[in-house]
């Protein structure tokens, strides 16, 4: 059986992945591990949902509200539920005194932590097959500019 993996280290590799997922050009598969962990650690009793905050810039001028939860010393937002939105107290703006500590951890290893903890499975991708050109292929000179050809060779 595999060991339990601390709070404060998931905790700590779940901030490190939702800092890099901010920045990053497609950050959709670093939200979904985070929201899956997240998840799993409130089924587990090992998180706790603090209640809701309005976003700070919200999109196209629409207000609306995202769940506030506690992993051990770190805050993290997530989409809420209906649910939510009718247990939870609702806190109003977001509160700068809220502050995650400092980490100092990789990617690589954070990914690494939350894929164990989750049982990720990297989906298997079929590979593409190549066409390979005959060696008699002629490329087609319909609409090319430069008929008929400039470079006469005699």
């Amino acid at each position: 059986m595999k060991e339990k993996i601390s709070t404060e280290l998931l905790a700590q590799a779940i901030f490190t992945v939702n800092r890099h997922a901010k920045t990053a050009l497609q950050p959709q598969h670093l939200y979904k591990i985070k929201e899956l962990a997240i998840k799993k650690l409130l089924e587990e009793k090992r998180a706790k949902k603090i209640g809701l905050h309005f976003v700070r810039n919200p999109k196209y001028s629409n207000q609306y509200s995202t769940l506030l939860i506690k992993v051990d010393n770190y805050y993290f937002h997530l989409p809420p539920t209906k649910k939510d939105f009718e247990t939870l107290e609702h806190l109003g703006e977001l509160d700068d005194s809220y502050r995650n500590p400092k980490t100092k951890m990789s990617l690589n290893q954070a990914k690494r932590i939350l894929y164990e903890y989750i049982g990720w499975k990297e989906p298997k991708t079929k590979t593409k097959r190549r066409h390979r050109r005959s060696p008699y292929y002629t490329p087609s000179s319909l609409g090319q500019r430069t008929w008929p050809p400039t470079k006469r060779f005699y």
